[in-house]
C-alpha cells in the first residue's frame, strides 16, 4: 500500500488517485530572476524521485512545472540590468533546463511560463471577482478577500483570527505572520516599466499566487491528485492557492499535498552572507559529480531537514561506485552465461528489491531503501567472492538493478565502447606499469579521469568505467 503524508490534514494516507492509473501532478518550478540553488535542487530530486517511483508503481504520471517569469524579482531584475523581461528571464530559463539535465531529473511534460498565460489568470480573477471573493482596492489593485473564504487556513493550520480589518498586501512574497488580503493583480506602477498588460482587469501585471492556479488547472483541471514544493511555500503561497481555487470553482482543488524541509549547509542556513551559497554551477566548478549531488540529495527523507556537506558529496561517490562496481560485476558473469541458478542469490535479489519497495511505498522511506539495496550488493558480492554467479542470477540482478535506477536515477547508462585514444592511453599505462615507471603510469590515469574515465587496478587486470 502506496502511503504519503498529506500535509492538508497532517497525516499518513494511502495513495488513491482520482483517475487510475493516470496520476496528475503539480510541482512549483523557478522563478528565474538567478541561477537555481542547491536548495531548490533539493526539492526538485525529490520531485523527481517521487514521479520516478509513481511510474515505478505502474502509475502514468501527468507533471506540470511552472515557470515564473514574472513577478516582483524578475522586473526589478530586468528594469537594473536596463533590458526586456523577456531576454533577462531567457537566460535563467535556458539554464534552469541545462541543470535539470545535469541532475538527470526527467522533463515534466509541461512547462507554462506565467508571461504565456495571462489570459488564463485574468478569467479566473474576473469569476473571484463576480463571486465576491475579490475585490478592487485604492490603488487599483486587485485583492483576494480571505475572510469571505471559510476555511482559509486549513493547510497550515492557520486561522486569520486577527485579521485586521483593511488590511492588504500587494508584494508577491510576505511576512509568514502577516494577515491580509493578498493582490490578484497589480495595477501598474511606474516601478513597472514598459512590463504591464493591457486587459479587462486594467492595465497591470498578475500577483505570484494567480499563476499557479490558473496554470495547474489549465492543464490539470480543477481537481487533481499531487502538489508538491518546499514547505516555505506552505504559507502562504499554496493556501493562496487553495482559497483562490476552491472558491472559484467550488471544488476540491488538491487531494494530496507533500512539501519538503529546508536544505542546510554544513549545519547553517544557507546564506550568501555566510559564504556556503552554493549553486549547482558552484558545485560543479569545484570538480563535484553531478550524480553524487543527487545521491545526496535524495538520500535524507524529504520531510527531513538535509544538512548538506562536502563530506556527503564524498559518500555518496562512493556510494556510486559501489553500485556502479555490481553492475559491472553483473555484466561480467552475464557474459561468462555460467549455467544454473543459485537460491542464495534469488533470495538476496528478491529480499532487495521487496526491502526497497516496501520502504518506497511508505512515504518515499529512502533510508531503509537505500540499507534494502546495499544489504543486496554486500550479500551477492560474497557469494561472487566465493563461488561466482550463473547467468541467469547476473541477468535477474541486472534487471532489478535498472528497476531500481529508474526511481534513483543515480547510474546512467554506460557506454561500451572507448575511443581509440583512451584504448591507447590504457595500454601506454600498463606498458608503463610493467616499467615500474610509476609516476608515468599515474600521470596518465589522472589524464585519463579528467577525460572521464575512471581506472582500477585488479588481480585480473586494468577495468575502467565512466565516470557517472
Amino acid at each position: 500500500m502506496l502511503r504519503f503524508f498529506n500535509t492538508l490534514g497532517r497525516r499518513l494516507e494511502e495513495f488513491v488517485p482520482l483517475d487510475p492509473p493516470t496520476v496528475r501532478m503539480y510541482t512549483c518550478g523557478p522563478t528565474v530572476y538567478d541561477y537555481a540553488h542547491i536548495g531548490n535542487f533539493r526539492a526538485y530530486v525529490w520531485e523527481d524521485l517521487l514521479k520516478r517511483y509513481l511510474k515505478f508503481k505502474g502509475y502514468k504520471v501527468i507533471h506540470v512545472m511552472n515557470i515564473t517569469d514574472v513577478d516582483d524579482k524578475t522586473i526589478k531584475g530586468a528594469r537594473e540590468a536596463g533590458i526586456s523581461l523577456d531576454e533577462y528571464t531567457r537566460k535563467y530559463k535556458e539554464a534552469f533546463f541545462e541543470d535539470l539535465d545535469t541532475l538527470n531529473i526527467d522533463r515534466a511534460d509541461f512547462y507554462p511560463e506565467a508571461t504565456k498565460h495571462i489570459d488564463d489568470m485574468v478569467a479566473l480573477i474576473q469569476k473571484l471577482l463576480e463571486k465576491g471573493y475579490a475585490y478592487y482596492g485604492e490603488d487599483g489593485c486587485i485583492y483576494y478577500s480571505i475572510s469571505k473564504f471559510k476555511d482559509y487556513g486549513k493547510l497550515s493550520g492557520k486561522r486569520p483570527d486577527k485579521l485586521i480589518a483593511g488590511a492588504r498586501i500587494s508584494h508577491d512574497e510576505y511576512d509568514k505572520e502577516l494577515w491580509a488580503d493578498f493582490a490578484l493583480w497589480k495595477a501598474w506602477t511606474p516601478e513597472d516599466g514598459d512590463i504591464y498588460w493591457d486587459t479587462p482587469l486594467g492595465r497591470g501585471r498578475p500577483g505570484w499566487h494567480i499563476e499557479c492556479s490558473a496554470m495547474s488547472m489549465k492543464y490539470l483541471g480543477e481537481t487533481f491528485d499531487i502538489h508538491t514544493g518546499g514547505e516555505d511555500n506552505l504559507f502562504p503561497h499554496h493556501e493562496n492557492e487553495i482559497a483562490q481555487s476552491e472558491a472559484a470553482t467550488g471544488k476540491p482543488f488538491v487531494r494530496y499535498w507533500l512539501h519538503c524541509a529546508h536544505l542546510i549547509v554544513e549545519g547553517k542556513k544557507m546564506s550568501k552572507s555566510l559564504g556556503n551559497y552554493y549553486t549547482l554551477r558552484d558545485l560543479l566548478e569545484k570538480s563535484y559529480k553531478p550524480m553524487a549531488i543527487r545521491y545526496l540529495l535524495l538520500s535524507t527523507h524529504y520531510r527531513q531537514k538535509l544538512n548538506f556537506t562536502f563530506e556527503g558529496i564524498k559518500a555518496a561517490e562512493s556510494a556510486i561506485d559501489r553500485l556502479r562496481e555490481f553492475r559491472d560485476m553483473l555484466e561480467e558473469y552475464a557474459a561468462k552465461n555460467i549455467p544454473g541458478t543459485d537460491p542464495k542469490v534469488t533470495e538476496a535479489l528478491e529480499d532487495g528489491l521487496e526491502g526497497f519497495e516496501r520502504a518506497m511505498d511508505d512515504d518515499l522511506n529512502i533510508s531503509p531503501a537505500l540499507a534494502s539495496i546495499f544489504e543486496m550488493v554486500r550479500t551477492i558480492n560474497k557469494i561472487s567472492a566465493e563461488r561466482g554467479i550463473t547467468g541467469a542470477d547476473a541477468d535477474k540482478g541486472l534487471d532489478i538493478l535498472r528497476r531500481i535506477n529508474s526511481v534513483l536515477g543515480v547510474l546512467r547508462e554506460p557506454r561500451r565502447e572507448l575511443p581509440p585514444e583512451l584504448e591507447r592511453l590504457i595500454k601506454e599505462r600498463e606498458e608503463a606499469r610493467k616499467r615500474k615507471d610509476y609516476a608515468k603510469a599515474d600521470a596518465i590515469r589522472e589524464k585519463l579521469r579528467q577525460m572521464g574515465l575512471e581506472i582500477k587496478d585488479t588481480p585480473e587486470g586494468t577495468k575502467w568505467s565512466w565516470k557517472e
